[in-house]
């Protein structure tokens, strides 16, 4: 790597200081053979702006670089920034990268021309399938391909969007192939997450780096998400209508990410109890009565959306729904049944659906895939086998090899692929055969030096009130952990970098977010949930009441300190306060004609803090309050759930505080 550096003193026109440290940075980054890097070009050289990015960030010192990567990490964790695993009841602190993901303005002009198309080619796939059928009735597009998708929904059929847009918001996961063109990896039409996590990094990361931020001239999230809520608006009738997020709940794996972009972008956050559906119109409950819902960002899978037509079994969805739908009252974004495009089946179709619906070539082609529904695909597969990937064609795991979301042919026992073999001749249509992908790379640091690791880009795009699509000039990326990774989750360790698309021009300074100089009150009378309301309340009391206990135990410490007291008066005085917080419920069960447990004031006070088993106990009572407030938590300000979290983690963490008077 050295040789490939040998401009950096005198082109990069750096002190000897800033030189020396670059030098440090880069001396062992070392691509993988034949894997693209967003760092080193196709040369072997470092890509111009990467250059720009290290040489800028070379001038801040590292005593100071630190104090700024601790300052975003303490952020994430007082804001409660987190994502919770799937299977897993705590959640977990968001993994943010250091370094971000840098773009040009080249490689985003091949990217959003890409993903434009493959919106706009998506969107009229499921128009037809939905509408007149005549893919399948062709034959350019199987039936089984369609109807053998959990998330093909026949209730859908017939039924059109109010906007004529079956998706407003579409997501595709990219990387470099090999020859360091994008392909595209995977569509997320079902309800594409990330968004409001992307967002969150660039807060965090710009919040560090202002002046590196300003510098490379990278391009502002907020007119995407703008453009976002005006494509939802123009899809309603009514000038100011009323959009709400549909949640899952805050079990949901991206529960922050839901109420984080529903306080950012004043939608209404709501679950499938908050509504219901009388006359063929959607209502929201709430403590003025039931308030119209004209538009409906849905994010709950969509077989789960309306228990009376579709899953019996779910609890998170609105009975009625889909005949409101039908009516034209609500615009439901995006539509139920859009998750079909996420099937491994249509990947494979859609270079020639392409050809028959646009006139066009995919501009930004994706894995090569045949399904084995198909004879000859089935024959080519079974062929190649130890040359491919195998993944499910409708499902996110093997069919017989479960918890594997992929296998490769070449990895298998003789004995497992005799089995593979058997089950793809058995029932071909539940597989496909993929071209073995190998994730190009991206710079992380790693003991204080950047190192390649595999990463996914999930890229955004929205429908526009004037029929178009706009971009997301940036987006998700999750890095691996792992040098050679063959898939990214959030679940298995990877992190999540920054996205920085650099302009060669000044940015505009845009944003959603209210400056300190301008933050307005505005009331909404009547428009609050009663679940929500439900909650606020019991928020309210259990903040009351932790307060009190704090209170008496502040007091119960003093006496112990203050020596002015004399002694039969202070330990009169420190009994009574002993027994409020047993009636409080915060030392046990209260003694019950007995003599009062000899406690010093010391040991009262410490255990009345931090006994989280004790009902009335500080910790228990803040904990109550966070999971209160984890519901609401787009209705409270971040300084508010930065203080609730702060004082939840230190009663939690320090058995050993005493409260005293200042």
């Amino acid at each position: 790597m050295s040789g490939n550096m040998s401009m950096r003193g005198s082109a990069w026109n750096m002190d000897g200081e800033a030189a020396r440290r670059v030098e440090a940075w880069t001396r062992d980054y070392t691509p993988l053979p034949g894997v693209p890097d967003e760092y080193m070009g196709p040369d072997g050289q470092p890509r111009a702006h990467w250059t720009q990015f290290l040489q800028t960030l070379a001038r801040i010192d590292d005593q100071e670089m630190e104090r700024r990567f601790a300052s975003a990490d303490r952020h994430i964790r007082d804001m409660g920034i987190s994502f919770r695993a799937f299977g897993e009841t705590n959640d977990r602190a968001w993994p943010l990268s250091h370094v971000p993901m840098l773009l040009a303005e080249d490689d985003w002009a091949e990217i959003s021309a890409g993903v434009i198309q493959r919106a706009e080619l998506l969107d009229t796939v499921l128009g037809d399938i939905y509408g007149p059928g005549r893919l399948v009735a062709e034959g350019a597009l199987p039936a089984a391909a369609v109807s053998g998708c959990a998330d093909f929904l026949r209730p859908v059929i017939g039924t059109e969007p109010r906007n004529k847009r079956w998706l407003n918001l579409y997501a595709a996961d990219i990387g470099r192939g090999p020859d360091g063109r994008w392909w595209v990896l995977g569509d997320r039409t079902q309800a594409p997450s990330g968004a409001g996590y992307a967002l969150e990094n660039r807060l965090v990361l710009s919040r560090a780096f202002p002046t590196l931020y300003r510098d490379m001239n990278v391009e502002r999230l907020a007119p995407f998400f703008k453009s976002f809520r005006e494509g939802l608006t123009a899809s309603s009738e009514r000038f100011e209508p009323r959009i709400c997020l549909l949640s899952s709940g805050a079990w949901s794996e991206t529960y922050f990410e839901q109420a984080y972009l529903a306080r950012y972008l004043g939608f209404l956050l709501v679950e499938g109890e908050d509504l219901f559906v009388r006359d063929g119109v959607v209502f929201v409950r709430t403590i003025a009565g039931p308030k119209r819902a004209d538009i409906i960002w849905r994010r709950v899978d969509a077989d789960f959306c309306d228990p009376m037509e579709l899953n019996a079994a779910s609890q998170l969805g609105v009975p009625g729904l889909l005949n409101a739908i039908r009516s034209g009252s609500v615009n439901v974004a995006n539509m139920p049944g859009s998750g079909l495009l996420e099937s491994r089946a249509l990947m494979g179709f859609l270079p020639n659906l392409s050809k028959k619906l646009l006139g066009q070539d995919l501009a930004m082609p994706n894995i090569a895939t045949w399904w084995c529904g198909q004879p000859s695909e089935r024959a080519e597969v079974l062929d190649r086998l130890p040359e491919m990937a195998i993944a499910g064609a409708f499902t996110d795991h093997v069919p017989g090899f479960e918890g594997q979301r992929t296998i490769n042919g070449a990895d298998l026992s003789p004995a497992d692929q005799a089995r593979l073999r058997d089950a793809i001749h058995r029932r071909g249509i539940d597989y496909v055969g993929q071209e073995v992908v190998r994730l190009s790379t991206t710079p992380v640091i790693e003991n204080g030096r950047l190192q390649p690791r595999p990463f996914v880009l999930r890229v955004y795009v929205t429908s526009t009130p004037d029929g178009g699509w706009r971009v997301m000039p940036g987006g998700f990326c999750r890095v691996s952990d792992r040098q050679d990774s063959r898939a990214i989750t959030m679940n298995d360790g990877a992190s999540s970098a920054d996205v920085w698309l650099l302009s060669q021009k000044p940015v505009e300074v845009t944003s959603l977010l209210p400056s300190e100089s301008d933050i307005k009150i505005t009331r909404y009378l009547g428009n609050l949930p009663s679940r929500a309301a439900d909650n606020l309340f019991w928020f309210g009391r259990y903040i009351e009441r932790t307060e009190a206990t704090l209170r008496i135990i502040r007091s119960l410490s003093n006496r112990g300190l203050d020596n002015s007291i004399p002694g039969h008066e202070a330990q009169s005085s420190a009994e009574k306060l002993t027994r409020m917080l047993f009636a409080w419920g915060a030392l046990g069960t209260p003694p019950k004609d007995a003599p009062m447990p000899d406690f010093t004031s010391t040991s009262a006070a410490t255990l009345a803090l931090h006994a989280a088993d004790h009902y009335g106990s500080a910790l228990a009572l803040s904990r109550g309050a966070m999971r209160a407030a984890s519901i609401i938590r787009e209705r409270l300000s971040p300084d508010a759930w930065r203080l609730l979290h702060s004082l939840e983690i230190q009663l939690n963490q320090d058995p050993n505080i005493i409260l005293s008077e200042p």
